[in-house]
């Protein structure tokens, strides 16, 4: 066949070299320049240009950042003269998720990479017996954790609480604390982390 069909184009990766290079070009930036300014290799950063790399988040968070763009300017290919469009559609496919070893929990980060270490929120999927034991994070950190279905246990240092729908716990998440689903039915629920300022 001489052409793809539309499914198969959607979940091809962001091609960023082309915008990369628009950029960098239009701010008059070599890759030496861009390099030191970013923390990304000038061999990486030829490599994403010639599209014979696909960057991780990390790397186009900080390509991004060093070109004083929105992260979504990159992965979208949008051109930088172009507005940013109104309203940014993030695919189901295009969502991160991070997975317990058992399988058992499910996190889905919602919220965008820029963001990370300041106010971060997710879906969280809790099936049978799973769980989400988390450390202590940094001073001043605070949870809300929101339940859409299901029933949830959560233990935050010395003290527990059990959540059913439509409930919403506010914790400090500077102490060791766990999201459990001890039920029989699969749960979800909402969980927002503010980091302190």
């Amino acid at each position: 066949m001489a052409h793809k069909n539309p499914p198969e184009a959607q979940n091809e990766p962001p091609r960023v070299g082309d915008t990369l290079a628009a950029l960098r070009q239009a701010q008059a930036l070599s890759l030496d320049e861009l390099s030191r300014k970013a923390g990304v290799s000038k061999s990486m950063l030829s490599q994403i240009e010639r599209a014979q790399a696909n960057p991780t988040v990390a790397v186009v968070w900080r390509l991004a950042n060093a070109l004083g763009v929105p992260i979504a300017e990159l992965l979208g290919g949008a051109p930088a003269a172009n507005a940013a469009p109104a309203i940014t559609l993030v695919p189901t496919q295009s969502t991160p998720s991070l997975r317990s070893p058992d399988g058992l929990c499910e996190l889905r980060i919602l919220g965008p990479v820029e963001m990370a270490g300041q106010f971060e929120w997710y879906e969280l999927r809790l099936q049978p017996g799973g769980a989400l034991d988390s450390q202590p994070h940094e001073p001043g950190t605070r949870e809300h954790l929101s339940v859409a279905s299901g029933s949830i246990e959560l233990q935050v240092g010395d003290a527990s609480q059990k959540l059913k729908v439509s409930e919403t716990a506010r914790y400090p998440a500077d102490c060791s604390h766990s999201i459990r689903n001890p039920s029989k039915s699969a749960a979800t629920a909402w969980l927002v982390v503010i980091h302190p300022v």
